[in-house]
């Protein structure tokens, strides 16, 4: 982000693509692809997994700098100083950070969201499952079509959406663009127990859903950098990301045991309804002034 203060949306979302198609790539290779876990068993494949991980880190790292203090690129003039004033803005340390409203409306919205997602992700072969089945479905072809949701159509687009909410919050402003992610995304989940027992309608919901969940992991980093300063942002995101962790804790367990209780739709509900509510609350999220 410090290399593309003009474009920190799209450049995290390239980043953090690579993490979701990079762990298709890296499943593949230990299955259908390189038989590696058949070849020389699980651990095996993780030693090899753990060295070659090492080595290439390692490899990409020597290579990652930061610019020259005040590196701006050519022609780019930030907001804040764009009217001609100097800008007042501040890096806070993660204390300073977690001492402010804005880390907690930040992460509120951050666990709503990425519950939501997480939830759908464990439902997502199961409930449709079901869902098609009451509709008429043999078990045979409704575990196909719902494999082929989660395994295809939620994959790809979790992937893009990285990319592609990241781009339009360039131009859409981070705040903005993750009150439409959550609002979309709490309508998507609320109406998704609806769309799961048909086909066409199923594989629109699987990829709006991981549309937006990919937008989670451009969006989040970056309003942590707009709000809070880049220059400590290395510092300040794995407070805001603990989100991701409560979230993945809160929504699968209340999927599961609405799931065991026969209401898979009232789980899908209650993350919808807490998305919306999500969205409300970034709304609620300001600049901080500075003195």
């Amino acid at each position: 982000m410090r290399w593309f203060p003009d474009k920190k949306g799209m450049i995290t979302g390239f980043a953090v693509a690579g993490f979701g198609f990079g762990a298709m790539l890296w499943v593949k290779l230990a299955g259908a692809w390189g038989h590696l876990i058949a070849d020389y068993g699980l651990s095996s494949t993780l030693i090899i997994y753990g060295v070659a991980f090492a080595i290439l880190v390692f490899i990409g790292a020597t290579w990652m700098v930061f610019p020259p203090e005040g590196w701006l690129p050519e022609g780019y003039i930030p907001p804040d100083m764009a009217a001609g004033n100097a800008s007042n803005k501040q890096d806070f340390t993660s204390n300073e950070m977690l001492k402010t409203p804005q880390f907690f409306l930040i992460f509120l919205t951050f666990v709503f969201s990425a519950g939501a997602g997480l939830m759908s992700i464990g439902l997502m072969k199961l409930y449709p499952m079901e869902a098609l089945q009451a509709n008429g479905f043999t078990n045979f072809e409704a575990s196909a079509i719902a494999g082929t949701a989660m395994a295809v159509f939620f994959s790809l687009a979790n992937g893009l959406g990285r990319i592609i909410w990241g781009s339009l919050s360039d131009l859409l402003g981070r705040r903005y663009s993750i009150i439409i992610m959550a609002a979309t995304q709490g309508i998507i989940v609320i109406a998704f127990t609806k769309m799961a027992g048909t086909p066409i309608l199923l594989y629109l919901g699987a990829t709006l859903i991981g549309f937006n969940f990919g937008g989670n992991f451009a969006l989040f980093p970056t309003i942590t950098a707009d709000t809070f300063g880049a220059k400590n942002i290395g510092e300040n995101y794995p407070f805001v990301f603990l989100a991701y962790g409560v979230g993945g804790i809160v929504g699968p367990i209340l999927g599961g045991r609405l799931g065991d209780l026969g209401n898979f739709p009232l789980a899908f509900t209650i993350c919808g309804v807490a998305c919306l509510i999500g969205a409300l609350l970034t709304f609620l999220v300001k600049p901080i002034q500075h003195a």
